[in-house]
């Protein structure tokens, strides 16, 4: 029973509400619960089909079939009428037995750091989508290969719930990065590590008690009169203790302004920033890069520096026949040039609808949101991480081949109508605009039944000077198309 407040002494209300929380952290405690750590509702990968592990090796279905049949690799999990499948993890034993087998394409099959290449650090921050964009992202390079462990400094936890760790629902004390840079008592950041459901993907949970640093770091700023905040530092000497265990660090940034989301811009060797296709949206991104270059300005006064590998923008929730939207993508393009990636990430119902039911389209099969959708949104999603790749490549001194093999899967694929097998197709869309543009011109992109109706995808733009777009045949004259046939 909580202890009752005598009569003598008279509480005031911060007081009470301090009570009441140490009472309640203090029963969570001693159930036990904030001791085990474990995940509320433990969380499953599908298996991968033929198809699909096909597509992740960039290699083809009968190869991977005689594989099968040679007892070459993993055993595959057999489903109905023989139909092959592979958990995650049997995909990377694929990958490191194909990569062995065939030295020459060991990089392709299997992209882990080798001696002498750096830890990649990418701070996620700001803008819209940015928990999503960390999320596809995490989850992306675990799927290719890579080993990733995703570290949420959001308070509330976003990231975190989306692996299942519900921490507003069941508060672990100990449980966050917290414990690793805490100034009593820091902890190693191996003990708030945690497996995720994705082979080669760990966890450092967000939690509340990341508020507790905040507090912390502000009162020693302020009390101790320190020249430099030392939260960068701190976090820095966490991630170096498993430095050597992980290929790729992505930070979750907290909310801009505070001593987490200073330190995570400092500790990160690379930076993505989304940013949403609308004036209202651009605006708020000057704003945030305004307040990061004079946090940049306060820690090199301190003597320290802030040296990217890469700081790269992503257009997020892009709707692409919206025209609006275009004149945003290419104000940004004038304004940012390369530091804009080529493709965008679609607005999805897919996307939400997986939200909706707490996870991601890798771990969805495209009947649970509908395929064409699925398509669309997929495609998108991993033409922004296929160049996220190349540049994690290009950093480590290897040639750029996620964007050229994507590419290549893309025109192998059948032709299921729509925009959504078209390669890099955001990307796409934003080049016919801009040659649009160069003739005086408007884009259009017709709709799916149309698409579907010709059996083919244009991407077509009208030039306004000329009275007769369709030209004498009746047939559109298009800037760029993909298809057998090319108009004029």
């Amino acid at each position: 029973m909580p202890q009752s407040v005598p009569p003598s002494k008279k509480e005031s209300t911060s007081e009470r509400i301090r009570r009441h929380a140490k009472e309640l952290f203090e029963s969570v405690r001693a159930s036990g619960v904030a001791n085990n750590l474990p995940f509320p509702d433990r969380m499953t990968l599908r298996s991968f089909s033929l198809g699909e592990v096909a597509e992740l090796l960039c290699v083809s279905c009968s190869y991977l079939r005689q594989l099968s049949t040679d007892g070459l690799g993993p055993t595959p999990e057999l489903g109905t009428a023989g139909r092959r499948s592979y958990t995650l993890r049997q995909i990377n034993e694929l990958r490191a037995y194909l990569a062995s087998a065939r030295p020459k394409e060991a990089l392709k099959f299997f992209p882990r750091r080798r001696k002498g290449e750096k830890l990649h650090v990418i701070s996620v921050g700001y803008g819209s989508a940015s928990t999503t964009t960390a999320l596809y992202l995490v989850q992306g390079l675990a799927l290719q290969g890579f080993r990733v462990l995703a570290v949420d400094l959001d308070p509330n936890g976003s990231l975190s719930e989306m692996f299942g760790y519900f921490s507003n629902v069941m508060p672990l004390n100990g449980s966050s990065m917290y414990a690793a840079l805490r100034y009593d008592g820091r902890a190693n950041i191996r003990t708030v590590i945690r497996p995720t459901h994705f082979d080669g993907l760990d966890l450092v949970p967000g939690t509340i008690e990341l508020n507790l640093f905040e507090e912390e770091s502000s009162r020693r700023y302020r009390s101790e009169r320190l020249r430099y905040p030392d939260a960068s530092v701190r976090l820095m000497s966490a991630i170096e203790e498993v430095d050597g265990k992980y290929d790729v660090v992505v930070i979750a940034c907290a909310p801009v302004g505070g001593f987490l989301s200073e330190g995570a811009f400092e500790a990160a060797t690379g930076m993505l920033v989304t940013v949403r296709p609308q004036l209202t949206d651009i605006a708020s991104t000057a704003m945030f890069l305004n307040l990061f270059s004079h946090s940049g300005s306060l820690i090199e006064k301190a003597g320290r520096s802030v040296n990217y590998d890469f700081t790269k923008f992503i257009v997020t929730r892009h709707d692409p026949r919206d025209v609006s939207e275009q004149e945003a993508i290419a104000l940004l393009r004038d304004s940012l040039g390369d530091d804009l990636l080529t493709a965008t990430v679609w607005e999805s119902d897919a996307i939400r609808q997986a939200r909706l039911k707490n996870q991601s389209l890798y771990e969805l099969s495209a009947g649970a949101v509908g395929r064409s959708a699925y398509e669309q949104a997929m495609e998108t999603l991993n033409s922004v991480n296929a160049e996220v790749m190349d540049i994690i490549s290009e950093v480590w001194g290897r040639p750029s081949m996620y964007r050229r093999l994507r590419a290549r899967r893309v025109r192998r694929s059948p032709n299921r109508g729509g925009l959504a097998n078209e390669p890099t197709h955001a990307a796409h869309a934003l080049d016919v605009v801009r040659t649009a543009e160069l003739f005086n011109a408007t884009a259009w992109v017709p709709d799916r039944e149309s698409s579907q109706r010709r059996n083919r995808r244009f991407l077509v733009a009208f030039t306004n000077k000329d009275p007769q777009p369709f030209g004498e045949s009746g047939r559109p004259q298009c800037v760029q198309e993909s298809g057998k046939e090319k108009g004029i």
